[in-house]
């Protein structure tokens, strides 16, 4: 056996037996754990050409995977001025006042991270930031990344004067006379502005990409589970594995938008399984409604503005036909799904796909449903019984609502829909696979604050407020299996990854402190050491 890493003086810990195993050390050959013992039997596997560390005692778990991020559209997004810091509407004209006085003139200020929760009880509209961008070409993209704020001066230079009709659910929100008030729901309606604005280059978007990648790598992530493959997505992976650039194993989901046709969904099937080394696509991407923040996600019943009453897709059995069209081929869903309604309608549809494979419980083909913001006992119980499922993130909750309810989701829904605000615990218990990530760039992705989050369900700016709904937090194994044991279940792969077992993937993540016994305050802050993909160093701390 010709090894290629060995790792010594470890406590190595296995998610899916529940706690630390006997041996001290591991060696790695062709990409997988090839053997796991005690120092001295391991260092013997070790020749001239590999690579040999001494962890002191550090832990290693199976690699740590984001179960819902986007790498590419994540690193355009965040291409400018961050304002997820800031807490209120003073904050936000400070910071674009700052950055309007750096620009060239007649260039565009693009910024991201806004929290709807800034306005308090104003409209979301540009007119709020005036004058601070006044004469200004400015996106700002809010927090979820399904809307913007496009300045005045934005608007004209897109041409965009009035309301415009679309395919989905999207909107150019207007006033009572009809002019734009700056704020652009979901995709179709923001890409009218934002191709009007000056376009990065290829270099410079795959040199975005690549940092991005490195950076995620440095927070101990493995893998991910990529939920788009827009543009020219799968061109930059490929470059980036074919060049050994790639940080991350990429299982990738592209889009299938409302108004898909028997060629679109083709082509869909046909691009399954295409892929490289350490990419591949793998399901596809599907939205049934928006954002409750917005007003776009799909409630059973209106929210206190009498909005997020339709769904994504403006004929729903129309998506029902296109989830069993993809069941019958063999190709996974993962559906964003956020309103009780969305929820309920994409667990039917699913239902109707499998048809007698549910009785049977013989479910080839796992789909998935994202999100999951708020829903009812009835609907929880749905996602065991049908193999469905639950990928979740866990510091939406924690960052975009607060506990006493008086933030904008919260306010939107009311107390009874508020308080069924993701119900981590109750899915788990109701026997569900849940997996959590992050849905960066709508959340940070280092994933040792997705594991606290969902532990401590608190405002990650602010430990000491209160939790919102503790009693649906998670234990520290079972949130740790969300992001090993149950990653590799809902790719299909729980045979050869998410844990520490020869034969599996030699994808690792080594922290400074055992995640099962570090407070979940503290979680964020134990240092990753080393982080190990297919058997190679892709970071590796000072300190060792």
């Amino acid at each position: 056996m010709r090894t290629s890493l060995v790792l010594l003086s470890a406590r190595l810990l296995d998610p899916a037996t529940g706690g630390p195993l006997p041996q001290t050390a591991l060696a790695v050959a062709d990409g997988r754990i090839a053997a796991l013992g005690d120092d001295r039997e391991i260092r013997r596997l070790a020749d001239a050409a590999t690579t040999v560390v001494d962890l002191k005692g550090a832990v290693v778990t199976p690699g740590l995977v984001d179960g819902h991020l986007h790498p590419v559209t994540g690193a355009e997004l965040t291409h400018g001025l961050d304002l997820s810091g800031c807490t209120d509407l003073a904050d936000v004209r400070a910071a674009l006042a700052a950055e309007v006085r750096t620009l060239a003139p007649g260039a565009w200020l693009h910024a991201w991270g806004l929290d709807p929760n800034v306005f308090g009880d104003r409209p979301v509209e540009s007119a709020a930031l005036a004058p601070v961008l006044d004469g200004v070409p400015a996106l700002l993209q809010l927090f979820d990344a399904h809307s913007m704020l496009a300045s005045p001066r934005a608007l004209e230079l897109a041409g965009v004067d009035g309301p415009r009709s679309f395919a989905q659910a999207a909107e150019v929100v207007c006033d009572a006379v009809g002019r734009p008030t700056g704020l652009l729901l979901e995709d179709a309606a923001c890409e009218l502005v934002e191709r009007a604005a000056p376009q990065p280059t290829r270099a410079e978007r795959r040199a975005r990409l690549a940092a991005a990648l490195a950076a995620m790598a440095a927070t101990g992530l493995t893998g991910g589970h990529a939920m788009d493959a827009n543009g020219d997505s799968l061109d930059l992976y490929t470059e980036l594995d074919e060049a050994g650039d790639l940080p991350l194993r990429l299982r990738v989901a592209p889009w299938c938008q409302p108004g898909v046709d028997a060629d679109g969904l083709r082509a869909l099937v046909e691009q399954q399984h295409r892929g490289g080394r350490l990419w591949q696509v793998d399901g596809v991407k599907l939205f049934m409604d928006g954002t409750i923040d917005n007003g776009t996600a799909w409630l059973e019943r209106p929210d206190c503005h009498g909005e997020s009453t339709h769904a994504f897709w403006p004929d729903p059995a129309q998506y029902t036909r296109v989830i069993a069209h993809l069941h019958r081929a063999g190709v996974p869903t993962a559906t964003h799904a956020i309103g009780d309604a969305a929820v309920r309608h994409a667990l039917d549809a699913v239902a109707s796909a499998q048809g007698p494979e549910t009785a049977a419980g013989a479910r080839t083909v796992r789909h998935r449903i994202e999100h999951i913001e708020t829903v009812p006992d009835s609907v929880v119980r749905r996602f065991a019984e049908l193999g469905v499922i639950a990928s979740m993130q866990p510091t939406h909750c924690c960052d975009f609502t607060r506990a006493d309810h008086t933030d904008n989701w919260s306010r939107r829904l009311g107390e009874e829909r508020a308080d069924r605000a993701w119900r981590c615990r109750d899915l788990w218990d109701a026997g569900a696979t849940v997996v959590l990530g992050s849905d960066w760039p709508i959340a940070p992705y280092p994933p040792l604050g997705v594991l606290a989050g969902a532990r401590h369900r608190r405002p990650s700016r602010d430990l000491t407020q209160p939790p919102h709904h503790p009693g649906q937090a998670l234990t520290a194994l079972e949130a740790l299996r969300a992001m090993t044991v149950n990653a590799a279940h809902a790719a299909g792969e729980e045979e050869r990854a998410g844990r520490i077992a020869v034969g599996q993937r030699a994808d690792l993540t080594v922290l400074a402190a055992d995640p099962l016994t570090t407070p979940a305050t503290e979680l964020p802050d134990v240092p990753v050491l080393l982080t190990v993909l297919d058997g190679r160093p892709t970071h590796r701390a000072a300190a060792l």
